[in-house]
C-alpha cells in the first residue's frame, strides 16, 4: 500500500505517514503535484481519466510517495500515468500554496514540451482514459460544461495568469 508523508502547517515534514485512502490527522497536510505540458503551438497535453477517478478532464498530477520531494514526485506521476520522463531541469514551479479546508499543499509546475507523437505514449488504464492536446479556449469550455476537474481548472486559470504575467515581463 503506498504511503504519504505528513506536514505540519509550515510545511516541516513530521515524520509520520498514512496510507493512500485514509483520513488525513487534523493539523497535518499531504502534498499534490500537478504539471501543466504545453507544447510549441500554445496547446496543453490534458487527460481525460478514467471512470473510477471521475472521468472527467484534468492535467498530470497526484501525490508524492513517502520519502519523495515534490519534483520527483511529479516526475514519478508523469511516468506511471502516461509514460512520460521528464527532466526535473525543465520543470518551472509556478505555484505553491495550501488549502487548510483540504489539509493540503499544492505545488504545480509548467514544461514547455513537444512530444512527437502522443498515441504511443503508455496510459495507465486504472488513471487516465485518452490524452490530447488542447487549447486554452478548450479547456474554458470543458469547464463551462463541467467535463474539466474544477481543482485542476483553478490550478490552470493560475497558470494562465502566470504566462501572461512572464508574457508582459518579455516584452
Amino acid at each position: 500500500m503506498e504511503k504519504r508523508d505528513l506536514y505540519d502547517e509550515k510545511r516541516k515534514l513530521t515524520g509520520e505517514t498514512i496510507k493512500k485512502g485514509e483520513k488525513i490527522p487534523e493539523g497535518k497536510y499531504i502534498l499534490v503535484v500537478l504539471v501543466f505540458m504545453q507544447n510549441s503551438d500554445g496547446k496543453f497535453l490534458i487527460q481525460k481519466r478514467s471512470e473510477i477517478k471521475n472521468g472527467k478532464y484534468a492535467t498530470t498530477g497526484g501525490h508524492p510517495k513517502s520519502g519523495e520531494t515534490s519534483i520527483q514526485g511529479i516526475i514519478t506521476e508523469v511516468e506511471e500515468e502516461i509514460g512520460l520522463k521528464l527532466n526535473p531541469d525543465d520543470l518551472q514551479l509556478y505555484f505553491s500554496g495550501r488549502s487548510d479546508e483540504q489539509r493540503v499543499f499544492w505545488d504545480d509546475y509548467y514544461i514547455k514540451i513537444d512530444i512527437e507523437n502522443i498515441k504511443k505514449l503508455k496510459l495507465q488504464k486504472e488513471e487516465v482514459e485518452s490524452v490530447g492536446w488542447f487549447s486554452e479556449d478548450e479547456i474554458v469550455e470543458l469547464m463551462k460544461q463541467n467535463k474539466f476537474f474544477k481543482n485542476h481548472y483553478e490550478e490552470f486559470e493560475v497558470l494562465i495568469n502566470w504566462l501572461n504575467n512572464n508574457k508582459c515581463k518579455e516584452n
